[in-house]
Protein backbone atom coordinates (compact mmCIF):
# COMPACT_ATOMS: atom_id res chain seq x y z
CA UNK A 1 0.00 0.00 0.00
CA UNK A 2 0.93 3.27 -0.89
CA UNK A 3 0.42 6.49 0.99
CA UNK A 4 0.99 10.17 -0.44
CA UNK A 5 1.16 12.83 2.55
CA UNK A 6 1.00 16.42 0.96
CA UNK A 7 1.16 19.14 2.21
CA UNK A 8 4.11 17.24 4.10
CA UNK A 9 3.67 16.70 8.25
CA UNK A 10 6.33 17.08 10.83
CA UNK A 11 8.51 14.30 11.61
CA UNK A 12 6.67 13.65 14.89
CA UNK A 13 3.70 13.19 13.30
CA UNK A 14 4.78 11.23 10.50
CA UNK A 15 6.73 9.06 13.49
CA UNK A 16 3.36 7.89 14.48
CA UNK A 17 2.62 7.52 10.95
CA UNK A 18 4.97 4.98 9.84
CA UNK A 19 4.35 3.34 13.19
CA UNK A 20 0.52 2.29 11.91
CA UNK A 21 1.55 1.59 8.65
CA UNK A 22 5.24 -0.14 8.78
CA UNK A 23 4.74 -2.35 5.78
CA UNK A 24 3.49 0.46 3.66
CA UNK A 25 5.21 3.19 1.34
CA UNK A 26 4.58 6.31 2.67
CA UNK A 27 5.88 9.59 1.02
CA UNK A 28 5.96 12.50 2.96
CA UNK A 29 5.93 15.41 0.16
CA UNK A 30 6.85 18.88 0.61
CA UNK A 31 5.48 20.18 -2.99
CA UNK A 32 2.24 20.05 -4.83
CA UNK A 33 4.51 19.14 -7.53
CA UNK A 34 6.07 16.35 -6.21
CA UNK A 35 2.61 15.29 -4.93
CA UNK A 36 1.85 14.75 -8.90
CA UNK A 37 5.18 12.97 -9.11
CA UNK A 38 3.91 10.23 -6.34
CA UNK A 39 0.72 10.06 -6.99
CA UNK A 40 0.33 6.92 -10.21
CA UNK A 41 0.64 4.12 -7.67
CA UNK A 42 -1.30 5.52 -4.77
CA UNK A 43 -3.97 3.58 -2.86
CA UNK A 44 -4.54 6.42 -0.43
CA UNK A 45 -3.73 10.63 -0.07
CA UNK A 46 -4.07 12.26 2.99
CA UNK A 47 -3.84 16.75 3.02
CA UNK A 48 -4.64 19.13 0.43
CA UNK A 49 -5.60 16.97 -3.34
CA UNK A 50 -5.29 18.99 -6.28
CA UNK A 51 -7.08 18.51 -9.55
CA UNK A 52 -3.67 17.56 -10.73
CA UNK A 53 -2.97 14.98 -8.13
CA UNK A 54 -5.72 13.21 -9.07
CA UNK A 55 -5.36 13.09 -12.68
CA UNK A 56 -1.97 11.73 -12.24
CA UNK A 57 -3.46 9.07 -9.81
CA UNK A 58 -3.87 5.39 -11.93
CA UNK A 59 -5.31 3.78 -8.54
CA UNK A 60 -6.17 5.30 -5.86
CA UNK A 61 -9.25 4.30 -3.61
CA UNK A 62 -8.98 6.47 -0.20
CA UNK A 63 -8.82 10.26 0.24
CA UNK A 64 -8.46 11.76 4.24
CA UNK A 65 -9.40 15.34 4.02
CA UNK A 66 -7.22 17.49 6.78
CA UNK A 67 -10.78 19.36 7.57
CA UNK A 68 -13.92 19.21 8.56
CA UNK A 69 -15.47 21.37 5.97
CA UNK A 70 -15.53 20.26 2.53
CA UNK A 71 -16.58 23.27 0.44
CA UNK A 72 -13.41 24.47 -0.28
CA UNK A 73 -11.98 20.73 -0.98
CA UNK A 74 -13.61 19.24 -3.68
CA UNK A 75 -13.92 19.99 -6.98
CA UNK A 76 -15.77 18.26 -9.54
CA UNK A 77 -13.22 15.71 -10.66
CA UNK A 78 -13.47 14.37 -7.03
CA UNK A 79 -16.82 14.40 -6.76
CA UNK A 80 -17.10 12.20 -10.17
CA UNK A 81 -13.85 10.19 -8.56
CA UNK A 82 -15.00 6.22 -7.43
CA UNK A 83 -12.60 6.91 -4.66
CA UNK A 84 -13.71 7.30 -0.77
CA UNK A 85 -13.53 10.58 1.05
CA UNK A 86 -13.44 11.37 4.34
CA UNK A 87 -13.00 14.46 6.57
CA UNK A 88 -12.50 15.13 10.20
CA UNK A 89 -15.54 15.82 11.71
CA UNK A 90 -16.51 15.16 15.18
CA UNK A 91 -13.27 16.90 16.58
CA UNK A 92 -14.53 20.12 17.66
CA UNK A 93 -17.86 19.40 19.52
CA UNK A 94 -17.08 19.99 23.46
CA UNK A 95 -14.75 23.08 22.52
CA UNK A 96 -17.56 24.58 20.78
CA UNK A 97 -19.97 23.99 22.97
CA UNK A 98 -18.04 26.24 24.99
CA UNK A 99 -17.83 28.88 22.80
CA UNK A 100 -21.32 29.35 22.56
CA UNK A 101 -22.28 28.82 25.79
CA UNK A 102 -19.55 32.05 26.55
CA UNK A 103 -21.83 33.87 23.94
CA UNK A 104 -25.41 33.00 26.06
CA UNK A 105 -24.06 33.94 28.99
CA UNK A 106 -22.92 37.37 28.15
CA UNK A 107 -26.24 37.97 26.48
CA UNK A 108 -28.06 36.28 29.24
CA UNK A 109 -26.25 38.19 31.88
CA UNK A 110 -25.45 41.32 29.60
CA UNK A 111 -22.56 41.27 30.26
CA UNK A 112 -21.76 42.40 26.22
CA UNK A 113 -23.02 45.48 27.59
CA UNK A 114 -21.13 45.47 31.08
CA UNK A 115 -17.88 45.34 29.59
CA UNK A 116 -18.27 48.38 27.34
CA UNK A 117 -19.36 50.69 30.63
CA UNK A 118 -16.62 49.19 31.93
CA UNK A 119 -14.07 50.52 29.33
CA UNK A 120 -16.50 54.06 30.13
CA UNK A 121 -16.10 53.37 33.71
CA UNK A 122 -19.84 53.93 33.97
CA UNK A 123 -21.65 52.33 36.66
CA UNK A 124 -25.25 51.28 36.02
CA UNK A 125 -27.03 48.42 36.16
CA UNK A 126 -29.32 47.41 32.73
CA UNK A 127 -32.76 48.39 34.05
CA UNK A 128 -31.75 51.35 36.13
CA UNK A 129 -29.90 52.52 38.50
CA UNK A 130 -33.35 53.80 40.37
CA UNK A 131 -34.98 50.61 40.00
CA UNK A 132 -32.33 48.99 42.59
CA UNK A 133 -33.65 47.29 45.67
CA UNK A 134 -32.80 48.51 48.35
CA UNK A 135 -31.04 47.46 51.90
CA UNK A 136 -33.94 48.29 53.68
CA UNK A 137 -36.89 46.58 51.66
CA UNK A 138 -35.03 43.79 50.32
CA UNK A 139 -35.76 42.49 46.76
CA UNK A 140 -39.53 41.85 47.67
CA UNK A 141 -40.59 42.83 44.34
CA UNK A 142 -39.77 42.09 40.46
CA UNK A 143 -37.47 45.22 38.95
CA UNK A 144 -36.71 46.22 35.43
CA UNK A 145 -33.39 45.09 36.62
CA UNK A 146 -34.25 41.39 37.61
CA UNK A 147 -36.31 41.24 34.15
CA UNK A 148 -33.30 42.63 31.95
CA UNK A 149 -31.16 39.90 33.37
CA UNK A 150 -32.47 36.41 31.95
CA UNK A 151 -32.73 33.19 34.25
CA UNK A 152 -31.34 30.04 31.60
CA UNK A 153 -33.96 27.60 33.25
CA UNK A 154 -36.47 29.71 31.80
CA UNK A 155 -35.22 30.11 28.23
CA UNK A 156 -35.58 27.66 25.14
CA UNK A 157 -32.50 26.93 23.37
CA UNK A 158 -32.97 26.10 19.31
CA UNK A 159 -30.27 24.34 17.36
CA UNK A 160 -30.18 24.21 14.10
CA UNK A 161 -28.30 21.24 12.89
CA UNK A 162 -27.50 18.38 15.37
CA UNK A 163 -24.45 16.47 14.45
CA UNK A 164 -21.76 16.35 17.21
CA UNK A 165 -21.34 20.00 17.53
CA UNK A 166 -24.97 20.62 18.27
CA UNK A 167 -25.82 17.45 20.13
CA UNK A 168 -23.40 18.66 22.82
CA UNK A 169 -24.96 21.94 22.43
CA UNK A 170 -28.09 20.10 23.46
CA UNK A 171 -26.46 19.13 25.93
CA UNK A 172 -24.92 21.48 27.87
CA UNK A 173 -28.57 23.50 27.32
CA UNK A 174 -30.08 21.22 29.27
CA UNK A 175 -27.62 20.82 31.78
CA UNK A 176 -28.94 23.97 32.28
CA UNK A 177 -32.34 23.65 32.58
CA UNK A 178 -33.32 24.89 29.13
CA UNK A 179 -35.93 23.40 27.16
CA UNK A 180 -34.20 22.77 24.24
CA UNK A 181 -35.66 22.34 20.26
CA UNK A 182 -33.72 20.91 17.26
CA UNK A 183 -34.31 21.30 13.67
CA UNK A 184 -31.97 18.57 11.12
CA UNK A 185 -32.34 17.48 7.64
CA UNK A 186 -31.33 14.28 7.80
CA UNK A 187 -31.00 12.89 11.91
CA UNK A 188 -34.48 11.25 13.10
CA UNK A 189 -33.15 9.88 16.66
CA UNK A 190 -33.64 12.56 18.73
CA UNK A 191 -31.01 12.47 21.89
CA UNK A 192 -32.81 12.70 25.50
CA UNK A 193 -31.40 16.43 25.74
CA UNK A 194 -33.84 17.78 22.91
CA UNK A 195 -37.45 18.05 23.82
CA UNK A 196 -38.69 18.15 19.75
CA UNK A 197 -36.45 17.10 16.81
CA UNK A 198 -37.51 18.19 13.16
CA UNK A 199 -36.78 18.29 9.85
CA UNK A 200 -35.74 21.31 8.47
CA UNK A 201 -39.67 22.21 7.69
CA UNK A 202 -39.82 22.65 12.00
CA UNK A 203 -37.43 25.91 11.37
CA UNK A 204 -39.87 28.41 11.91
CA UNK A 205 -41.66 26.99 15.09
CA UNK A 206 -38.44 26.60 16.04
CA UNK A 207 -37.05 30.09 14.97
CA UNK A 208 -40.22 31.55 16.64
CA UNK A 209 -40.25 29.32 20.20
CA UNK A 210 -36.26 29.82 20.90
CA UNK A 211 -34.74 32.56 23.37
CA UNK A 212 -31.32 31.86 21.50
CA UNK A 213 -31.14 30.23 18.18
CA UNK A 214 -27.28 28.65 17.45
CA UNK A 215 -26.54 27.63 13.62
CA UNK A 216 -24.82 24.55 14.30
CA UNK A 217 -25.00 23.34 10.30
CA UNK A 218 -21.95 22.75 7.91
CA UNK A 219 -21.80 24.74 4.47
CA UNK A 220 -23.59 22.37 1.91
CA UNK A 221 -25.49 23.46 -1.33
CA UNK A 222 -28.41 23.57 0.78
CA UNK A 223 -27.32 25.69 3.79
CA UNK A 224 -25.98 29.06 1.52
CA UNK A 225 -28.08 31.70 3.08
CA UNK A 226 -30.00 29.75 4.57
CA UNK A 227 -30.30 32.87 7.47
CA UNK A 228 -31.65 35.77 5.55
CA UNK A 229 -34.38 38.44 6.66
CA UNK A 230 -37.72 36.57 6.05
CA UNK A 231 -36.33 33.84 9.19
CA UNK A 232 -34.33 37.08 11.21
CA UNK A 233 -38.52 38.13 11.08
CA UNK A 234 -39.67 34.91 12.49
CA UNK A 235 -37.44 34.89 16.21
CA UNK A 236 -38.58 36.84 19.09
CA UNK A 237 -37.63 40.22 19.20
CA UNK A 238 -36.18 39.66 22.48
CA UNK A 239 -34.24 36.48 20.98
CA UNK A 240 -30.24 35.80 20.20
CA UNK A 241 -29.09 34.46 16.92
CA UNK A 242 -25.42 32.46 17.19
CA UNK A 243 -23.61 31.27 14.45
CA UNK A 244 -20.49 29.19 14.77
CA UNK A 245 -21.30 27.08 11.89
CA UNK A 246 -20.12 28.51 8.45
CA UNK A 247 -20.49 32.09 7.48
CA UNK A 248 -22.40 32.08 4.22
CA UNK A 249 -25.44 30.24 6.08
CA UNK A 250 -26.03 33.66 7.44
CA UNK A 251 -26.49 36.85 5.13
CA UNK A 252 -24.61 39.48 6.79
CA UNK A 253 -26.83 42.75 5.19
CA UNK A 254 -29.58 41.06 6.04
CA UNK A 255 -28.86 40.51 9.29
CA UNK A 256 -27.60 43.82 9.64
CA UNK A 257 -31.12 45.35 8.65
CA UNK A 258 -33.05 42.59 11.15
CA UNK A 259 -30.65 44.04 14.01
CA UNK A 260 -31.52 47.52 13.05
CA UNK A 261 -35.04 47.07 12.85
CA UNK A 262 -35.74 45.48 16.11
CA UNK A 263 -36.22 41.59 14.60
CA UNK A 264 -34.10 39.97 17.16
CA UNK A 265 -32.23 41.51 20.07
CA UNK A 266 -28.64 40.09 19.32
CA UNK A 267 -26.07 38.11 17.77
CA UNK A 268 -22.79 36.31 18.26
CA UNK A 269 -20.73 35.20 15.10
CA UNK A 270 -17.49 33.40 15.16
CA UNK A 271 -17.70 32.79 11.40
CA UNK A 272 -18.54 35.23 8.31
CA UNK A 273 -19.44 35.23 4.64
CA UNK A 274 -16.09 37.37 4.35
CA UNK A 275 -12.80 37.14 6.77
CA UNK A 276 -11.66 38.77 8.50
CA UNK A 277 -14.31 40.88 8.22
CA UNK A 278 -13.84 44.72 6.81
CA UNK A 279 -13.20 47.61 9.34
CA UNK A 280 -16.23 49.46 7.81
CA UNK A 281 -19.12 46.79 8.30
CA UNK A 282 -21.71 48.17 10.46
CA UNK A 283 -21.44 44.82 12.71
CA UNK A 284 -18.37 46.39 14.23
CA UNK A 285 -20.03 49.15 16.02
CA UNK A 286 -23.09 47.49 17.06
CA UNK A 287 -23.21 46.91 20.93
CA UNK A 288 -26.13 43.81 21.00
CA UNK A 289 -23.31 42.02 18.15
CA UNK A 290 -20.65 39.57 19.62
CA UNK A 291 -17.48 38.82 17.09
CA UNK A 292 -14.73 36.36 17.29
CA UNK A 293 -12.24 35.77 14.97
CA UNK A 294 -13.28 31.87 13.73
CA UNK A 295 -11.58 30.60 16.92
CA UNK A 296 -14.21 28.17 18.81
CA UNK A 297 -12.42 25.36 17.64
CA UNK A 298 -9.52 26.42 19.48
CA UNK A 299 -7.84 24.00 21.80
CA UNK A 300 -5.38 22.40 22.94
CA UNK A 301 -7.22 19.25 22.23
CA UNK A 302 -7.85 19.54 18.37
CA UNK A 303 -4.56 18.50 16.95
CA UNK A 304 -4.35 14.99 18.90
CA UNK A 305 -7.92 14.12 18.65
CA UNK A 306 -7.28 15.20 14.88
CA UNK A 307 -4.32 12.65 13.94
CA UNK A 308 -6.12 9.74 16.27
CA UNK A 309 -8.75 10.23 13.70
CA UNK A 310 -6.48 9.77 10.74
CA UNK A 311 -4.93 6.74 12.34
CA UNK A 312 -8.25 5.07 12.90
CA UNK A 313 -8.91 5.48 9.37
CA UNK A 314 -5.30 4.69 8.06
CA UNK A 315 -5.71 1.32 10.01
CA UNK A 316 -9.05 0.34 8.60
CA UNK A 317 -8.03 0.95 5.30
CA UNK A 318 -5.04 -1.49 5.91
CA UNK A 319 -7.25 -4.48 6.90
CA UNK A 320 -10.03 -3.39 4.54
CA UNK A 321 -12.42 -2.09 7.09
CA UNK A 322 -15.25 0.51 6.82
CA UNK A 323 -13.76 3.90 7.47
CA UNK A 324 -15.23 6.70 9.56
CA UNK A 325 -16.34 10.29 9.22
CA UNK A 326 -16.81 8.89 5.33
CA UNK A 327 -17.97 12.31 3.23
CA UNK A 328 -20.97 13.33 1.07
CA UNK A 329 -18.93 14.48 -1.78
CA UNK A 330 -21.98 16.37 -3.52
CA UNK A 331 -23.36 17.34 0.26
CA UNK A 332 -19.66 18.66 0.88
CA UNK A 333 -19.61 16.69 4.44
Amino acid sequence: MKLVIYPAVEPERLAKILAVAPDATVVNMETPEAAVSEMADADAFFGKLTPEMLAAAERLRWVQSPTASLEHYVFPELVDHPCTLTNMRGLYYDVIADHVFSYILCFARNLHLYIRQQMRTHWEPIGGEGERATFAAGPGVISSIDRSHSHLSDCTLGVVGLGSIGTEIARRGRAFGMRVLAVDPVRTDSPPEVESLASLDGLDDLLAASDFVVIAAPHTPETVKMFRRAQLRQMKSTAYLINIGRGVIVDLNDLVDGLQAGDLAGAALDVFEEEPLPPEHPLWGMENVLMTPHVAAASVHIAPRHLAVFLENLQRFLIGSDLINVADKQQWF
